[in-house]
């Protein structure tokens, strides 16, 4: 390695991408070329990183395994900045295999980092948490740069907010604030102080007996361990303590669950009901009958935690055990409350990214997306395989509760 790839390594290494920049900018061989895609990545031109980084690996030879694994890695992680979660796991995991066989233990563990936040993004909690506990293992058997200990420790703090385990998500934010202060980088110090502003912003609204207040993430959590019966109009299901029934595929139910709630202790009328759950202003007698049978759902499956009772008006719910009822709403309203809540990091996302993130088709996001864009609560950037999809960051409040597949308490 010549002292200009070494100085430029170093410098990168320390969080100073325009000084690696200016010793390698008029090089094009292929150690140049991943040191400059490694620092465009640093200053945010996420594309222009990508070709370099593809340029140095396929200028590597066939004798350079090791270099070539390296730039694969640096790629994904662009990817993944890109919010392109179509990156081949395979890919990653051959180039993991590489490096571990070469001995390269810090870009090894970065490989694997990269496949749990990409794991994270996903919704995919149960493997990431998995993922994360072998990394975790790695990282205590090795004296390893802080800076790479900062992004464990972030990913366990995003996994920890994820899980609604708002202690844990402290103390490793604690960690990895720590880690990045010795490691001198300033996006790490930034990255966690963001993800520390997470805890003390509002997550979510309680509503009991009419009156609303809004939640941190802390208090949500202390809710949901109450023993109150929780209508979750954010993870849209029943909750008492550990007992949950989920509602998201039986959106009527929901409703009239949702409808229920809000008015406790009082009861809802037939024809509100009726209006809220099948959306028609004038009733007749198939829709009343029709609300008969789905209030006869509802009361089989709250059945363990609450009872569905008739009153002259209308319907009314009762908690089993629990003495209250509260209904957790969330920050943002409206049917893609979701999607906001991915667009809200203020990074680019594709349209196959969104959908693959929230389980949904591509033409079903698109939809979506042109309603949000024509509201202007979205704006697309570039065209056709390079476009990307951004929102404002949320201000004010967090979304933790509206990403996907957060996972239930136990």
């Amino acid at each position: 390695m010549d002292s200009l790839i070494a100085a430029a390594a170093r410098a990168l290494a320390a969080g100073d991408a325009l000084g690696a920049l200016k010793r390698v900018a008029l090089r094009d061989d292929p150690p140049a070329l991943a040191l400059r895609g490694i620092a465009m990545a640093q200053l945010g031109e996420q594309p222009r990183a990508r070709e370099l980084l593809r340029r140095a690996a396929r200028g590597f030879g066939a004798h350079e395994a090791l270099a070539r694994a390296r730039c694969v890695v640096a790629g994904a992680e662009v990817a993944l900045a890109m919010r392109d979660l179509q990156i081949s796991p395979r890919a990653l995991a051959v180039a993991t295999a590489t490096l571990e066989a070469r001995a390269d233990r810090a870009n090894a563990l970065q490989a694997h980092l990269i496949a749990v936040r990409r794991l994270i993004l996903l919704g995919r909690l149960d493997e990431a948490a998995a993922a994360l506990a072998g990394v975790k293992t790695r990282l205590d058997a090795h004296d390893l740069p802080p800076a790479l200990l900062a992004v464990a420790e972030l990913a366990t703090a995003e996994l920890s907010l994820r899980s609604l385990r708002t202690a844990l998500a402290n103390a490793a934010l604690t960690r990895a604030h720590a880690a990045a202060t010795r490691a001198r980088v300033p996006a790490l110090l930034a990255e966690v102080a963001e993800a520390r502003a997470t805890l003390d912003r509002p997550v979510a609204r309680s509503i009991r007996a009419g009156h609303a207040r809004s939640l941190r993430l802390e208090e949500v959590e202390g809710l949901l361990a109450s023993g109150t019966l929780v209508l979750d109009a954010c993870r849209r299901g029943l909750r008492v303590g550990a007992f949950w029934r989920p509602l998201a595929r039986r959106p009527v139910l929901f409703v009239l669950a949702q409808a229920l709630a809000e008015a406790w202790p009082g009861d809802v009328d037939r024809h509100t009901l009726i209006a809220r759950a099948f959306r028609i202003r004038r009733a007749n007698e198939s829709h009343r009958a029709r609300l008969r049978v789905e209030i006869g759902r509802l009361r089989a499956l709250a059945a363990p935690i609450a009872r569905i009772e008739a009153s002259a008006q209308g319907f009314a719910i009762t908690p089993r055990g629990a003495t209250d009822v509260v209904v957790l709403a969330p920050p943002i309203e409206g049917d893609q409350a979701s999607l906001l809540a991915l667009l809200a990091d203020g990074a680019a996302w594709s349209t196959s990214a969104l959908a693959l993130a929230l389980g949904a088709s591509q033409r079903t996001v698109q939809r979506a997306l042109a309603g949000l864009e024509s509201g202007g609560r979205a704006r697309s950037i570039g065209r056709a395989r390079a476009q990307r999809w951004l929102a404002p960051p949320s201000s004010g409040f967090a979304t933790n509760l509206l990403l996907p597949a957060t996972l239930p308490l136990t």
